[in-house]
Formats: structure tokens, sequence, C-alpha cells
């Protein structure tokens, strides 16, 4: 049976980081303790990039701004949507972004950046195994640590452009831009002794998906048919573009087409 989906990874519970801030490393010195233990455990390496970044294979941290960065590309320009981002082996043609990742690096990258996953949109697993109708309760603290923004940032003939990835979606009936709320690090599942995300491709979910790490928890997020992609906004497919997360309060420094 699956495990719930805000169980992170189990070394994750003996760091604490939640408690603590992540120290700046200057340069010549080694990786953090906890970073190492926490990379052994999952079986990922850990290097420092300078002061404040920390690379996990391609997911790039800011420890500082709380920043994760990871390469991607266009992978649709128009059509339903119900993924935002999966690997090659998800559901590619409901996905506007396509990515290599590691699911792993990009959850341990969450937990050393202390957000904290919600398990707020999925119901409860009943002693049967069948989901109830109850919700679990999820405190205020943990509500806003889950809560992210996501930008895209590319290469536009010569100028780096960056916005918000909500304004590559638009509301199927009303035609209108996603609303520039946040997204939520719902933090997958664990089966068998595997992550989820690895088996199933899912990143980053527009429909609700509790395998994905990342869930969309704004409106008719369980309509298949609501969102769609803006092909006005969206460079050509196959574009490079780099997926920028974020803590939620940053959204409004970020650039509007």
């Amino acid at each position: 049976m699956l495990l719930r989906h805000f169980i992170l990874l189990p070394v994750m519970a003996s760091l604490a980081l939640a408690q603590s801030e992540l120290p700046a490393v200057p340069p010549g010195q080694a990786v953090p303790a906890d970073m190492e233990r926490a990379a052994e455990a999952s079986k990922s390496r850990v290097i420092r990039l300078d002061q404040t970044r920390f690379q996990i294979g391609e997911v790039v941290i800011d420890t500082k701004t709380r920043e994760l960065r990871f390469p991607s590309q266009v992978n649709m320009v128009d059509g339903l949507l119900e993924y935002l981002l999966v690997l090659q082996q998800g559901k590619v043609h409901e996905a506007m972004l396509i990515s290599e990742i590691a699911p792993t690096h990009l959850n341990l990258a969450f937990a050393l950046l202390r957000y904290t996953a919600s398990s707020e949109l999925f119901p409860t697993v009943g002693p049967t195994g069948h989901l109830t109708e109850i919700y679990p309760k999820v405190s205020a603290e943990v509500k806003a640590g889950a809560r992210i923004s996501i930008a895209v940032e590319w290469s536009d003939q010569g100028t780096t452009r960056r916005i918000p990835v909500n304004e590559w979606i638009q509301h199927s009936v009303k035609t209108t831009v996603m609303p520039a709320g946040p997204w939520l690090y719902t933090g997958s599942d664990f089966h068998e002794g595997k992550y989820v995300p690895e088996i199933t491709g899912d990143v980053a979910a527009i429909l609700l998906a509790p395998a994905a790490i990342i869930n969309y928890p704004g409106a008719d997020n369980e309509d298949d048919t609501a969102w769609v992609a803006f092909p006005k906004r969206i460079p050509p497919l196959g574009t490079k573009v780099t997926v920028i997360i974020a803590p939620y309060s940053n959204i409004k420094n970020l650039e509007k087409p």
C-alpha cells in the first residue's frame, strides 16, 4: 500500500533543518555535514558551487534565497494540460514541460531548503486501504511552508526572460490566464521502497495527482478539461528553459510579460 504523499526521505527526520538556518559555506570549505548525510542516505552527491549555492544532480539550490533551479524544455504549446512538468516516462501528451531531473534530487532539495510538504489536497486512506471523504488537518505553518512560486527563464533572441509559469496557462472556457497564486509542494509517496515519481514521471501536476511532487491548489484542479496551454505566450516547442522554484512571497518580484 502506498505510504501517504507527505512522507519525505527517512533521513530528513534526523536533520531537523526546519529549526535552523542552513549555513553559508565560505569558498574552500567542505559541504555542510547535514547535507552530506542527507545526500548519502539518498545515494545523491551534493556539490558546493559557491558560498550559498549547491548542486544535487541537475538541481541547484541557494540556501540564502531558498531558490531551486533545474533544466527543462517546452513540450506543448497548445492543447489540454493535466501536468505542468513530467519526466520522459510520464504523461508527456498532457504536460507543458519535460525534464530529465531525478525526482529524488528535487525532493531532497525541498527538504534541505526547509520546505514543508502539505497533505491538505488529498483525502485520507481508511483502514481498508480506500480513500475516505476526510481531509487531514494541516497547520497554517505547514500550509505556508508548502506554498511555492514557479517561474520559467529562457533566452529570447539573446535576451533572458523570466515570468511566472502561470502566465503560460489559460482557462479553457474563460480564456483567462491562470491566477498568479501559489503551487503546493505535496511531497508524493513511497511504495515498496521506491519514490513514486521515479516510476510515474509525475513532477508537477495541474490536475490533482497524489504521485506528483508539486500540485496546483487553485480552482478547477479536479477538472481535466479546465486548463490549456497559452500559445501566444509560450516559446517554440523544444525551447530550453530553467524552472525556478522559490517561496511563494517572491512571486511578486517576477517580471510580467
